[in-house]
């Protein structure tokens, strides 16, 4: 019997974490089966600052997943981040190819072609795209133009996009490490995938992920992104504040910044540390949110995942300085179980195993032909390198 397995690969700047699924007859969520995790090395800022470092973490997280799971994994969703990725929208135009005008997908993919087109893309490369609108001879389109007739068919389509380099150089950190991606998702996304149900994306909503070095915000509204950017800062900086604040070890701010303060340090000097770096994060996130026309408007308000998002006080922090409803990202993917996962840090990884349930094919989710031939031509290029 064939087994329906799913596994996503995540990999921070601090941790690297692989979850392996399966798919169950009649089950509504993938039981994980399998995991492994892995103090991330040669990563800085989502990027590849050390070849070798960065696949032995994979590597190492990788074996311990394939330990636990008795699953030889040499396939997976895989996770992109980073300060590089963000959203661009454009717009693009098809004339519709039938005699009869009747739109078919053909159609829908060449109007979207258009509109990346018109990117202005440089040394970025266009890694997911979402259609949010469509116009069929100057008029909205509700729902999927298919079927209807025309002459011209405008879409206009969110781009998530990031740097042609460090997304080669970690599809090649993937490679060496053995495995292939089946598909290439930003983390964001993968997140929104066990953080948000679908009427938080319906009614908008916010997620934001705070990692070591990075924060990233991918904002939803009428089921589908709107946004995705990502900022310069992360949760370590929390840390180093705290550890020059308080003249304390790195090892001991961490624990301090979770909540574990000893009765020698004042509880009011830390949360007013804590609060400080967080205003500065709140600050960009509400800067991105009025450029997009969005702040204080997200009736679903603010989700976070995330190890940052594990910081007491994070919550009633972002409901004041953002005015939006806010909470710390949950999941009933494991019932009454108690388990490790149930923490936001996990949420990427296990957004990862999701997509093989919820793929939605050419024009939800693409993998680019792109990014396939990047992966076809890295694969030749380890190959000459092998003796």
């Amino acid at each position: 019997m064939i087994r329906n397995i799913s596994i996503g690969i995540d990999i921070g700047s601090s941790t690297t974490r692989v979850v392996v699924g399966e798919f169950l007859k009649g089950e509504k969520n993938p039981k994980v089966i399998g995991i492994g995790e892995n103090e991330t090395k040669g990563i800085r800022h989502g990027y590849v600052v050390n070849f070798n470092d960065a696949v032995n973490s994979v590597k190492k997280a990788v074996a311990m997943a394939e330990k636990t799971s008795g699953v030889k994994i040499k396939h997976a969703f895989v996770s992109v981040g980073g300060t590089t990725l963000h959203s661009e929208m454009s717009s693009g135009v098809a004339i519709i190819s039938k005699a009869d005008g009747e739109v078919t997908s053909l159609d829908i993919n060449k109007a979207i072609e258009d509109g990346e087109n018109n990117l202005k893309l440089g040394n970025k490369r266009v890694i997911q795209l979402f259609p949010i609108s469509f116009r069929l001879d100057g008029k909205e389109v509700l729902g999927r133009p298919e079927g209807m007739r025309g002459v011209k068919l405008e879409i206009k389509t969110i781009f998530v996009v990031c740097s042609s380099q460090h997304l080669e150089d970690l599809l090649e950190v993937i490679a060496e490490a053995g495995v292939e991606p089946l598909n290439i998702i930003a983390s964001p996304i993968a997140g929104s995938n066990i953080a948000l149900s679908d009427r938080q994306k319906i009614v908008g909503s916010a997620l934001v992920s705070i990692g070591s070095e990075t924060v990233s915000i991918g904002v939803f509204e009428n089921g589908s992104l709107i946004s995705l950017h990502t900022f310069s800062i992360g949760s370590s900086d929390i840390t180093n504040d705290i550890a020059l604040g308080l003249k304390i070890p790195l090892e001991k701010a961490e624990s301090f910044k979770l909540g574990n303060i000893s009765e020698d340090y004042s509880k009011k000097k830390l949360d007013e540390i804590i609060e400080a770096r967080l205003s500065d994060i709140f600050e960009l996130i509400e800067n991105h949110l009025k450029k997009i026309k969005r702040n204080e408007l997200l009736p679903a308000g603010i989700v976070w995942i995330g190890g940052g998002s594990s910081i007491p006080k994070l919550e009633e922090f972002s409901r004041s300085a953002l005015k939006l409803p806010s909470r710390v990202g949950q999941t009933d993917m494991f019932g009454n179980a108690k388990t490790k996962l149930r923490d936001p840090s996990w949420f990427t990884a296990l957004g990862l195993i999701i997509e093989n349930k919820d793929s939605k094919g050419p024009t939800g989710n693409p993998f680019s032909n792109l990014l396939k031939d990047l992966i076809n031509a890295i694969k030749s290029m380890t190959k000459q390198l092998m003796p």
